[in-house]
């Protein structure tokens, strides 16, 4: 069985045509929509009569006017398998597109590419077929890869989020442009760094806790959440526009949002809508009160389950 996280299996891409996007494809070829009402994200749809003959110019233009942006491999995945910066993940790669996505990043990327959900939209009632939102992206570095038999094993580590504005390639893999995401400046400095050293502290007796708990050998890592916090404290090294690189207090606000120790299915779940929620948010002392909660009931929920365990064991 794998137990890695998979990339979104993407059929429909491979009509998606990048010469001439007024020309006429079948129905399940994919197009970028001008018409977005969702203004903050990329929509792809089955429907070549909804594109503007002049979004190709419209497209150049989105990118021209972005300060910083990057070209990059684009990795899609459902929307449970959001990763947020400071985030850790194992993926198995063993398609060959994947795989060239791989070495493109490895030998040309500087070992970037962008994790984001391609999510199922509904743009109008007359739909027949399904559009899709290009969302929650996170620029990730490639930490380690150990080749495999078949594929690879491949660790990555989100770094901070990214904005899709543009596709330029649907084969062998996505690629596309991407501007850099942040929280807005905050109104109080002295009272983002208090928080920070309040998560921070949570977030070590959390790291006591876990290592005390005996879980399962199938069960996450225990260190996860420490690892985190460790990237996240030092300035990342990574040979990007340092417009990419969140600042600490941003990416201190993320590493709550890991997984503990021996989380059931529903936990592993509400987990998810917190992440995405805090993908969502610009406000980082919001984000940093939503992780310290967060924190506080995996705590609560570790030290319920040593007590079990103590019990267990006498």
């Amino acid at each position: 069985m794998n137990i890695y996280p998979q990339p979104l299996q993407l059929p429909c891409c491979t009509a998606f045509n990048l010469r001439n996007p007024t020309s006429s494809i079948s129905s399940s070829g994919t197009r970028l929509l001008t018409r977005n009402p969702y203004p903050h994200q990329l929509l792809l749809s089955p429907f070549p009569h909804l594109s503007s003959p002049n979004a190709n110019t419209k497209r150049r233009r989105v990118v021209s006017l972005a300060a910083t942006s990057l070209e990059l491999p684009l990795l899609p995945f459902v929307v449970n398998e959001v990763l947020v910066p400071s985030e850790s993940k194992t993926l198995h790669l063993y398609e060959a597109r994947y795989l060239s996505l791989l070495e493109e990043s490895l030998m040309r990327k500087k070992k970037l590419f962008v994790h984001f959900v391609l999510d199922p939209i509904l743009v109008n009632d007359s739909s027949t077929e399904p559009s899709f939102a290009a969302r929650y992206g996170c620029l990730v570095c490639i930490e380690n890869v150990e080749r495999l038999d078949v594929g690879a094993l491949v660790s990555i580590r989100g770094v901070g989020r990214v904005k899709l504005v543009a596709f330029l390639q649907a084969e062998p893999y996505l690629q596309g442009v991407v501007v850099p995401e942040h929280d807005k400046v905050p109104d109080s400095p002295s009272r983002i760094s208090s928080k920070v050293i309040e998560v921070k502290e949570a977030l070590s007796n959390l790291n006591s806790l876990e290592i005390k708990l005996k879980a399962p050998k199938e069960a996450l890592l225990q260190t996860s959440t420490a690892n985190s916090l460790v990237w996240a404290e030092k300035e990342p090294f990574i040979d990007c526009d340092e417009a990419f690189i969140p600042s600490l207090p941003e990416r201190v606000s993320f590493v709550g949002l890991q997984p503990v120790s021996g989380s059931t299915q529903s936990e592993l779940q509400k987990l998810q809508n917190k992440k995405l929620r805090a993908m969502e948010l610009k406000d980082t002392l919001q984000r940093l009160d939503d992780s310290l909660e967060l924190i506080k009931e995996n705590i609560s929920m570790v030290a319920a389950k040593l007590a079990i365990q103590s019990l267990e064991t006498k």
